[in-house]
């Protein structure tokens, strides 16, 4: 039974209790009373404090530096972390470069949009200078995630760390994400499969407040009427795609900011994927999607701890996995 979002009081102390409960969760967590919910506990929110205490530091400097030359990159580096961990956990993998031999993830179709792999390398870099052999690409890629969610106006959230990389980057796993064109059934069967609920579901799938989708990953919501597309913003959608496959379309009106704008466009029917807009469509989530659009206090809370989730799904520890010299290669 989903709730009611449609008093405004009730939406406030929601709110309050929401941030009471996050910092609750929060504070355990870096507390180190572990990960065992999610499986990692491996992990901790200090696991380079003695090692590299300015990881954290090196990264965010270098996703600062780069968001501020291209702000458009934030959506990327966010989905980057989303694709990384989807296929085989969050291990690096989406980095790997292809070989002779070997038809990488990053080359897949549905990896060929993502971008930002530049600042990963610079951050990595430094990191080897000031502390080598000691920070994986894992967490690299988890913190610039974070970091580039925070920068663009969205919550700020900290993550464990001490993943380890993966030595698999294969092309074909790839099939197992979640495709554009998924209905709401599919979507609430492929996260719950990960363990997530439908919640977590319409949180996470507010990361796309940020970036672009390309015309081939929509284009068939024109191919026939759609009745829950709004007809003046599939003239919009329309017009993007009169540029080819590769022409790309914000998933909402404010692409580089981190914001709740994205839930009232699916209120609007102008949701840029289908798999988007189905969130709206099913009594399943629809409710979600309400509260998200009139509470971006809320969708920040549950997001940012959904994130948290997602940052150590399947991670590698011990022997499983190994520190990269150079994300892009196994060593």
């Amino acid at each position: 039974m989903l709730m009611r979002f449609d008093n405004p009081l009730r939406i406030a102390r929601m709110g309050f209790l929401y941030s009471i409960l996050v910092l609750l969760v929060m504070g355990m967590v870096a507390k180190g009373y572990g990960f065992g919910y999610f499986g990692a506990d491996a992990l901790s929110m200090d696991y380079y404090v003695m090692s590299c205490p300015i990881a954290d530091g090196i990264v965010r400097d270098t996703v600062n530096r780069a968001l501020l030359d291209d702000p458009t990159l934030a959506g990327p580096l966010l989905r980057m972390h989303f694709h990384d961990c989807w296929i085989q956990g969050c291990d690096g993998s989406i980095l790997i470069d292809s070989t002779s031999d070997n038809k990488a993830e990053k080359d897949s179709p549905a990896n060929l949009s993502l971008r930002g792999y530049e600042v990963i390398d610079e951050a990595k870099d430094e990191l080897e200078r000031q502390c080598p052999g000691v920070v994986s690409c894992a967490d690299v890629v988890a913190m610039a995630a974070r970091d580039a969610v925070f920068l663009a106006g969205g919550p700020f959230f900290d993550i464990p760390k001490g993943r380890k990389d993966g030595r698999r980057s294969k092309i074909e796993d790839t099939i197992n994400l979640p495709f554009p064109t998924f209905n709401n059934s599919q979507l609430i069967r492929a996260f719950g499969q990960r363990g997530f609920t439908a919640q977590e579901l319409v949180a996470l799938s507010g990361a796309h407040t940020l970036g672009v989708a390309r015309c081939s990953s929509f284009k068939n919501r024109m191919s026939t009427a759609d009745p829950t597309l709004d007809s003046d913003f599939s003239k919009t959608l329309a017009r993007t795609c009169s540029a080819g496959d590769t022409a790309e379309q914000p998933l909402d009106a404010t692409r580089n900011t981190f914001d709740n704008l994205y839930f009232r466009a699916l209120q609007m029917k102008a949701g840029v994927l289908f798999s988007d807009q189905t969130l709206y469509g099913s009594p399943r989530t629809q409710g979600f999607v309400n509260g998200y659009a009139m509470n971006q206090a809320m969708f920040f809370m549950d997001f940012q701890q959904a994130m948290l989730k997602m940052s150590v799904l399947d991670v590698k520890d011990g022997s499983n996995g190994e520190v990269r010299k150079n994300c892009r290669q196994i060593n």
